[in-house]
């Protein structure tokens, strides 16, 4: 027998003892450590169940103290919001009032068009028409024509911008009271593609022609991100002309209510003015270059028509306003005149003035409403003394204003409304302020 084999043996049996010892003594651990484990969550269990109505309690407060804080917050609006129009899937970036002031139409990236019937500005629900557009085509402006049963919507794809008109499918004569209460669909009547080759609309503007021999037709002006502007006739889509401002980029277009000029903010501190020359039989003959308006020392963000169409309001990057009177005759190279001027009333935290992005004068020609991001400003149009302020009218950045163009019934009587649109999704009716003589 070899006598290594005993001695290998020997270690074989001596290394099961000691494994069997090691293993032993940590499976006697692991088992104290479970039960350890064990009590001490029947302990936190019965610690639990002790103050459970205790817990409860809490819960319930802080609940009811983070809705009673809600509930404060939603009383804490401004005086003069008077409703907000929901509804919206998302950013509205259009709004306009029919010219009876009845309906107010709004452009959303959503790709609808709602058309929302306003019979009491104060209601808290509204019946609407909606307008589905094309596949594809997002709306960024609306127009009313004339008969205010009929809009063009300005729309924006990946090939460029298009236009189209909706108006009333007229519904055949019926002795059903149910057919006549019905309202009529709107279809499309006439559309325009690549209005602006692949370049955006910035605006619509639409106004009924009646100076001179104009035969009271819509005529509607198209702006382009570009230098372009363009004039339709609202109910044919006739072109009626072309007008290139060659200032680089453009900001904003704009018509005079009775039809007479046409205005541009663009880049430049100069607004270039146009007047449009109608023929005897009441048709747009050509769009002539009219006059400058010189006095800015930075770009202009916007301007607005007075009502009586012979007064505009610019406002600047150089953080002034200014009143022109453009009733001159500039054939005469009479140029029109600056007849008031103001620092605008709106600074940040640190004082220093902000521009205004965006203008609307009331229908009186009383009241400027003013907007720079989200806030919303209401100045008085003489003297350009502030009468309200918004300070977070929206919880985005406001997109378009627009004021009835006539008061508007609120319940308890009636009052001039402006609405105003933003990227939160939503649109806002407004009260006037009233105007206090100085």
């Amino acid at each position: 027998m070899d006598p290594i084999l005993p001695i290998i043996a020997l270690s074989i049996i001596l290394g099961a003892v000691i494994a069997f010892l090691i293993f032993g003594n940590y499976f006697r651990k692991q088992k104290s450590e479970v039960e350890s484990l064990a009590k001490a969550e029947l302990v936190n269990n019965a610690n639990e169940k002790k103050p459970a109505k205790q817990a409860q309690s809490k819960k319930s407060h802080v609940k009811h103290h983070f809705h009673a804080s809600d509930k404060e917050q939603s009383k804490k609006h401004h005086p003069l919001d008077l409703n907000t129009l929901k509804g919206h899937g998302d950013a509205v970036g259009g709004i306009c009032f029919s010219s009876d002031g009845k309906n107010l139409a709004t452009a959303c990236a959503d790709g609808v068009i709602r058309v929302f019937r306003l019979d009491d500005a104060s209601n808290k629900s509204f019946k609407f028409l909606r307008i589905n557009m094309p596949a594809g085509g997002h709306p960024v402006a609306v127009a009313f024509l004339d008969d205010a049963s009929s809009v063009v919507v300005a729309t924006q794809t990946l090939i460029g911008s298009s236009l189209y008109m909706y108006g009333e499918e007229k519904d055949k004569p019926s002795s059903g009271s149910k057919q006549q209460t019905k309202p009529p669909l709107p279809e499309i009547k006439w559309e325009q593609h690549k209005v602006h080759d692949k370049n955006a609309i910035l605006n619509l503007f639409g106004t009924t022609a009646s100076y001179g021999s104009a035969d009271g037709s819509t005529i509607v002006a198209s702006c382009s991100e570009a230098t372009e502007i363009k004039l339709w006739h609202g109910k044919t889509g006739k072109l009626l002309g072309t007008i290139d401002t060659s200032q680089l980029r453009n900001h904003m277009a704009a018509i005079s209510p009775n039809g007479r000029f046409m205005a541009a903010a663009a880049f430049t501190a100069d607004v270039k003015v146009w007047e449009i020359i109608y023929s005897k039989d009441g048709s747009v003959k050509e769009i002539v270059k009219a006059m400058q308006l010189k006095g800015h020392k930075s770009a202009v963000t916007w301007l607005c028509f007075m009502p009586n169409s012979e007064q505009i309001i610019t406002a600047s990057k150089d953080g002034t306003m200014k009143v022109w009177n453009i009733n001159v005759r500039y054939q005469m190279d009479e140029d029109p005149k600056i007849l008031r001027g103001f620092p605008i009333p709106l600074h940040d935290a640190s004082g220093a003035t902000l521009h205004y992005d965006r203008l609307s004068i009331s229908p009186d020609g009383k009241i400027l409403a003013a907007t720079h991001g989200a806030t919303l400003q209401w100045l008085c149009a003489e003297t350009c003394k502030v009468l309200d302020t918004a300070e977070k009218a929206h919880d985005g950045d406001i997109t378009c204003i627009a004021w009835a163009p006539r008061a508007l019934p609120t319940g308890n009587g009636e009052a001039l409304i402006l609405a105003t649109a933003s990227s939160d999704k939503k649109v806002k009716l407004w009260l006037a302020p009233s105007v206090q003589p100085s």
